[in-house]
């Protein structure tokens, strides 16, 4: 078939990659003059399939209000809050549900372990070199965040995930650039997670692409999908309409506009995360490879000779303003954990990424109400680790075979039951 796919983030990237690997004619529009220039620039870049649940966890609400006026939130709601954002924490509040989470939770963790081993069986096949590292440890700063994850750990035991609670001492063996002045009760250790530079990974990829046919057009922007004799695009300064078999959207936030348009809307609100990338200024200050501070959600990752902090969850507000108490707060985990790792007086990148989430926390991937027109979007912050499993998955509904997990919850009717 001849197929768009729409927007070339990590998702539209591995998306236009299965669909090559298939044999299908694919053809990338990205209103952006690059690939992986929205949230898939500098995000946390953790790979943790184990770790993964969906925002809609029952407590959610609980921790919104109990951070709401606090110095650093985990969330934060902005002002102002568009009547879309409303809408969509009304329903994220009602999907808040322990029946729904503990069904949601296992099946992002199958699909997370599946993209995972799609992941690298794509970086080993097309020997792609880019930063990355083993091991992801857990900081627990007191008893309190120790009691507090113990939950989450018997859910690593039931999925089978590999990983060890050690001590303080363990801890600094394992990361031995950890400061001894901030407080460590103990930790996670998850030897088998990693750590990977995102963009580089789809730049990488989407070089690939193009060896196999891919066509990409970047500064090139959809203004109207219409569905006859397959699929019908309008684009930006281009009078003459582009034609193909199906189109797949993988546009993030900005899909809401091509749907809003189809009358065909979905619950997407954009929860917006922030990073701090500096270059180390001594590497033995630095991490080995990826931190969690557990009380904080932040992490700190190694990329090459860079490090990375990221963390923050943000509803509403204006898209493009930084507020600096959530950068402060990165920078404060940073200087607890690894003080004097990287040079801060200059060449410091702050980022403020946008999300794109669905109220109950899974994506949806698979065929839209509209003919020829199929979805893959609503990853929220695991896009990076869902992008290769859920890429696959599609291409194989696409192509009317049954794909390799059961994705009967990550379709567009769970939204309509």
């Amino acid at each position: 078939m001849k197929i768009a796919v729409i927007g070339a983030g990590i998702i539209g990237i591995t998306t236009a990659y299965e669909l090559a690997c298939d044999g299908h004619e694919v053809t990338v529009l990205e209103r952006r003059g690059a690939a992986a220039e929205e949230t898939s620039f500098a995000n946390a870049g953790i790979l943790a399939p184990g770790y993964i649940t969906p925002w809609a966890a029952p407590d959610m609400p609980a921790k919104v209000m109990q951070h709401l006026f606090s110095q650093h939130p985990l969330v934060k709601v902005g002002l102002p809050l568009t009547t879309r954002e409303l809408s969509w924490m009304w329903r994220w509040y009602r999907a808040c549900k322990q029946a729904s989470y503990l069904k949601y939770r296992t099946r992002l963790q199958h699909l997370a372990f599946y993209s995972s081993e799609r992941l690298h069986q794509i970086t080993a096949d097309m020997k792609l070199d880019y930063e990355r590292s083993n091991g992801y440890l857990v900081l627990l700063r007191s008893e309190k965040d120790n009691q507090k994850i113990q939950p989450g750990l018997q859910v690593l035991q039931e999925a089978g995930v590999a990983f060890k609670e050690v001590t303080p001492l363990e801890a600094r063996q394992i990361e031995s650039a950890l400061s001894g002045e901030t407080p460590l009760f103990g930790a996670i250790y998850l030897a088998e997670d990693e750590v990977g530079n995102c963009r580089q990974f789809a730049l990488l990829l989407k070089n690939e692409a193009l060896r196999m046919g891919v066509n990409f057009a970047f500064n090139t922007t959809v203004t109207k999908i219409t569905s006859s004799a397959g699929i019908v695009l309008e684009l930006a300064d281009d009078p003459q309409p582009r034609q193909f078999d199906a189109a797949v959207l993988c546009a993030g936030l900005d899909s809401t506009r091509l749907l809003d348009a189809l009358h065909q809307p979905l619950p997407i609100a954009a929860i917006h995360g922030y990073s701090v990338t500096a270059t180390l200024r001594e590497p033995l200050n630095a991490p080995r490879s990826a931190v969690m501070d557990e009380h904080y959600q932040v992490t700190i990752s190694r990329m090459g000779n860079r490090v990375r902090v990221a963390g923050s969850a943000e509803i509403g507000g204006v898209p493009d303003y930084k507020r600096r108490p959530a950068l402060q707060t990165l920078y404060k985990v940073l200087s607890d954990w690894f003080p004097g790792a990287v040079n801060l007086s200059s060449g410091v990148q702050e980022w403020k990424g946008t999300r794109a989430m669905l109220p109950d926390g899974l994506p949806i991937f698979g065929a839209s109400h509209v003919a020829g027109l199929w979805l893959n979007l609503g990853h929220g912050a695991h896009g990076w680790t869902l992008s290769a499993g859920s890429a696959r998955a599609l291409a194989d509904l696409m192509r009317g075979r049954t794909p390799d997990l059961d994705v009967s919850d990550f379709g567009i009717g769970r939204l309509h039951t």
